[in-house]
């Protein structure tokens, strides 16, 4: 669309400046905003496709720069707004930036809910219909809705799981109704126009994999009493740290090529036997000798630390595995050939 010439507020004028000024200036520049500035500067100009003369020049006046007069700029707002994010900082910076900037133009639903703590969700969801937490959770993303469901009563989460693991595409009207019933204690704001597919096993996978505390195997074991199938095509699909054990020797290497001894420590401070030997038979001597020695002096240490480092290094295996790297043998999957 065109950018507007009324009503400009701070962000727009921010937006249509930045496009204005080029990639590579805009680029610095928002190198100096904070993460949410440049969440809604970059979900402005992703709507943007041309900007009148008028509008131009009205903003370029309101920043007091002189440049000379052009007939306008035709850009291609989605593209410009994925690369000044591209150029924002960090790895793990501009990942997350990008997230939030595809959720924001896709028109996420039940956005109020995806920016409160997870256990205030949890309280207000806790006397609704499971079907309803359900489909309020499967729009938000795997990491906050795995938190939400930690926070819910024990006996209400297998059900939940099982209820997001077969939701199919929901109507836009089915999702209005939940805004609208949520918008008195939280003024959600409706979401988009198109069905959506928001569950599925896929879905749930992701979900139990942020996880901690074990309890994503509580809610299997309980979620196992409901659907034993259901159960076991989740389980292909996940991927924990022990499996690591079933890694080929070059795949594992690469993997600790990726990792800090003191994280590899902390990590095995729970692991199998099993999977402390596969590890330690894939690096030098002396550098086992050390893990091992820390790993003796390593004193009592939360259990959410060290599940937390596990996932990353999981994590670090499945990013790996997107590169083509290796492969990761999943429970239950094809062998290799």
């Amino acid at each position: 669309m065109a950018a507007p010439d009324k009503q400009l507020n701070g962000i727009s004028k921010a937006a249509i400046l930045l496009i204005c000024l080029g990639e590579e200036t805009a680029t610095k520049i928002m190198r100096e905003l904070s993460d949410d500035e440049i969440f809604k500067v970059s979900r402005y100009m992703s709507t943007v496709e041309h900007i009148p003369e008028k509008v131009k020049q009205r903003v370029l006046e309101d920043f007091e720069l002189a440049i000379e007069s052009q007939a306008g700029l035709v850009v291609r707002g989605q593209d410009f707004a994925k690369k000044t994010i591209a150029g924002a900082g960090s790895e793990e910076r501009v990942s997350t930036l990008m997230r939030q900037f595809v959720s924001g133009t896709e028109g996420k639903p039940l956005e109020t809910v995806s920016k409160m703590q997870p256990p205030m969700v949890a309280g207000l969801l806790e006397r609704e219909h499971p079907q309803t937490v359900a489909l309020v959770l499967s729009t938000q993303t795997p990491e906050h809705t795995s938190a939400i469901i930690a926070n819910l009563p024990e006996e209400k989460r297998a059900d939940v799981i099982y209820r997001i693991a077969t939701l199919d595409a929901v109507s836009p009207s089915v999702i209005n109704q939940i805004e609208e019933a949520l918008n008195k204690e939280i003024g959600v704001v409706a979401g988009g126009q198109d069905q959506r597919q928001v569950g599925g096993v896929p879905k749930v996978v992701e979900i139990l994999d942020n996880m901690t505390d074990n309890l994503d195997s509580d809610i299997l074991d309980n979620l196992e009493e409901i659907d034993p199938d259901m159960v076991e095509d989740i389980r292909k699909l996940m991927f924990t740290f022990e499996d690591l054990s079933a890694l080929d020797g070059r795949s594992m290497q690469m993997i600790l090529r990726e990792i800090n001894n003191d994280s590899l420590t902390l990590a095995l401070k729970t692991a199998s036997e099993e999977l402390r030997e596969k590890i330690f038979s894939n690096m030098s001597a002396r550098a086992a000798d050390m893990i091992k020695d820390d790993l003796e002096a390593l004193g009592p240490v939360r259990l959410s630390e060290v599940e937390a480092m596990q996932q990353t290094i999981v994590k670090i295996a499945m990013k790996l595995e997107e590169e083509g790297k290796l492969v990761l043998g999943r429970g239950g999957g094809d062998e290799l050939v």
